[in-house]
């Protein structure tokens, strides 16, 4: 039987109340009001970025022992812990198509014994941008023209090739990379570096990488073209169907290790989210396995309303100095607030699987009390009280005047190396044919004449035997 949202019988789904068949409608009606007004109110607004996902629930299982790096509960040895996991197109909006040339988020949320840990990357290592003061600039530059309303391909070459740290990040984007073939082809990273700390109070510096068990793949560009006005759900469906079908895909966490002393003198400097680790100064270590298996019973409640934060850290896990990380230890829960409301944790993806003990109270949507038996600390009512004992002293220390600068710089800090190695070193002939071909496509779009030599400049500078064939390929001379 239909009811009203207070759960009371509802007299008709099919005719309005009205004074006689064609007589008007009444505002009596209130189960009619009540539906008109429900449906006028059911979009929250879309996220500003990354508002095109899918995503599963499924388990963590520890498989190697990484106690001696951390104490943090998750990655406990024989540990296995719940979680949610959201994959996401960055610059497109809800209705945008999944294959489109786009990093993808990876957002993990991991239900552990001592509240909610948040782990929110992407499907690189790395980044656009080193501070978090160019993110909404560089967000915007990818977004819809002001005056048009049409993506630009010019703003966004004028935005990097002015932003020479993009280099790193946009070689991966033009790469095969740029389009995998499903969310369940790609690997994810934590991207940032982090702090792990051990029983003992020794400290770390780690960075993520889930390794997908299912093969890395991808999408040429003209398969992906095709794709977006065939399916434009094609990654979203997958990934629903697979699990559907008793297929769950997986990931293998590994991790890189720095120990804490060597990051000072490191060759660059480890916290630019514009860097990789070379895998031969710090080997990836394997930690556990994630599987995807149970499809939410409800894409808008446990998909749409997931907020994922950096800032939920755990005992065991900390920050570092990266700039970026530190930025959006502030935006993502601020950003929850807005689009969800203040009492998002309260939603049933947010929702710790362990007791809450919080004198945060009120506000809009609320529906659990505050039971810590007073509404203020410190008090004598048997509130619960702060346990410094969990976590470390300050996470690292500094010492200077303040000032609006760079990274203090290492040996090796470039903007140009590291890409330029990816191209040479690790791109075999085709990948390399295909990023020539995926750039100078890119660029023969809308890109106006003083950005196009900034470009041709730019991938000179990562190598220059690759920006002379982009240039060529542009000009149709290969």
């Amino acid at each position: 039987m239909t009811t009203t949202n207070a759960g009371i019988p509802a007299e008709s789904d099919e005719n309005s109340l009205t004074v006689g068949p064609d007589g008007p409608i009444l505002l009596q009606d209130h189960y009619l009001i009540e539906k008109m007004a429900q449906f006028n109110r059911e979009r929250v607004p879309e996220r500003v970025v990354h508002a095109k996902g899918s995503g599963a629930y499924g388990h963590f299982t520890v498989t190697n022992d990484v106690s001696q790096f951390t104490k943090a509960d998750l990655f406990q040895p024989g540990r296995t812990t719940q979680m949610l996991a959201r994959f996401s197109t960055v610059a497109g909006e809800m209705g945008s198509p999944d294959t489109w040339r786009d990093p993808r988020g990876f957002a993990l949320k991991f239900y552990t014994e001592h509240g909610n840990y948040d782990l929110v990357g992407n499907n690189t290592p790395v980044f656009f941008v080193r501070d978090t003061i160019k993110f909404q600039d560089f967000i915007r530059s990818q977004k819809r023209h002001p005056r048009t309303g049409l993506r630009s391909h010019d703003m966004q070459w004028d935005f990097w090739t002015l932003s020479p740290e993009s280099a790193h990040q946009v070689t991966w984007l033009m790469g095969d990379r740029g389009i995998p073939k499903t969310y369940r082809h790609m690997n994810g990273y934590g991207s940032h570096t982090y702090m792990w700390i051990n029983g003992g109070g020794e400290k770390f510096w780690v960075k993520y990488h889930f390794k997908t068990d299912q093969g890395i793949d991808f999408l040429t560009q003209d398969e992906a073209d095709e794709l977006a006005g065939t399916d434009a759900d094609k990654h979203r469906r997958d990934l629903y169907e697979s699990i559907e079908a008793g297929n769950p895909p997986s990931w293998t966490l590994k991790v890189q290790i720095m120990p804490f002393a060597d990051a000072p003198d490191y060759r660059f400097n480890p916290f630019d989210l514009t860097k990789v680790w070379p895998h031969s100064d710090y080997p990836l270590i394997e930690v556990g396995r994630m599987v995807l298996d149970e499809n939410p019973e409800d894409y808008f409640v446990h998909i749409e309303q997931a907020a994922f934060e950096p800032s939920n850290l755990v005992p065991g896990i900390g920050p570092s100095p990266d700039k970026m990380l530190l930025g959006r230890l502030f935006s993502y829960p601020d950003t929850h607030r807005y689009r969800i409301g203040p009492n998002y944790a309260q939603l049933p993806p947010n929702r710790p699987h362990v007791p809450v003990h919080s004198y945060a109270k009120d506000g809009p949507m609320r529906y659990e009390p505050a039971r810590v038996g007073a509404v203020y600390a410190p008090n004598s009512y048997g509130g619960p009280a702060a346990d410094p004992s969990a976590y470390p002293p300050p996470s690292w220390e500094t010492e200077g005047e303040l000032v609006r600068e760079a990274y203090t710089k290492h040996r090796e800090d470039d903007d140009w190396g590291q890409p330029g190695t990816m191209v040479r070193e690790v791109l075999d002939d085709a990948a390399r044919e295909r990023l020539v071909a995926n750039v100078a496509g890119h660029l023969a779009d809308g890109v106006s004449p003083p950005v196009l030599q900034r470009a041709f400049e730019y991938w000179r500078n990562v190598d220059k035997r690759l920006g002379e064939r982009i240039e060529a390929k542009f000009n149709g001379a290969a």
